[in-house]
């Protein structure tokens, strides 16, 4: 039987450094539906009590179609951890150093988010490098609804 390694145990085995990545590649996050639910869970973590996102009837009597998701609630749907990127940088990833965001649409109870994210930077530095992603956020009906920028500091792959 052979000994187990927790250093092998990871979700991609194959490392990726700075001098990998390309401009225009591309992390595909999951879509999720926003669902009564998601926005409860929301509201908990963020302490949020405002009820344009959790009163249904306050909503509908400002005309509005539904409960709205809070901005940073459709943020978090471009979290890299929801995808592949900060599990083929494992060894590489330095830090998170900057994340900025539009917030152009609206986002409704009951609409789909399909986030992702493209690499539109490479600075290299000595030892190091930030890799820059774009971050989209469309809906159901092929809106932006989101659009903004993660910066991330990588190493060079080793010598």
């Amino acid at each position: 039987m052979n000994e187990f390694d927790p250093d092998t145990h990871r979700m991609i085995p194959e490392q990726r450094w700075f001098d990998d990545f390309r401009m225009g590649e591309r992390f595909v996050l999951p879509s999720r539906t926003m669902t009564d639910a998601l926005f409860l869970a929301f509201q908990a973590a963020s302490g949020d009590n405002h009820p344009i996102h959790y009163n249904i009837e306050y909503c509908r009597a400002r005309g509005l179609p539904g409960m709205l998701a809070h901005g940073f609630q459709t943020l978090i749907q471009t979290a890299p951890g929801a995808g592949l990127f900060p599990f083929v940088t494992e060894d590489s990833l330095m830090g998170f150093i900057e994340q900025s965001s539009r917030f152009l649409k609206p986002v409704v109870a009951g609409d789909t988010l399909y986030p992702a994210l493209e690499v539109d930077e490479l600075s290299p530095n000595r030892t190091s490098g930030v890799v820059g992603l774009h971050s989209t956020v469309h809906n159901q009906r092929r809106e932006l609804v989101l659009e903004g920028r993660q910066r991330f500091l990588l190493r060079k792959r080793p010598g």
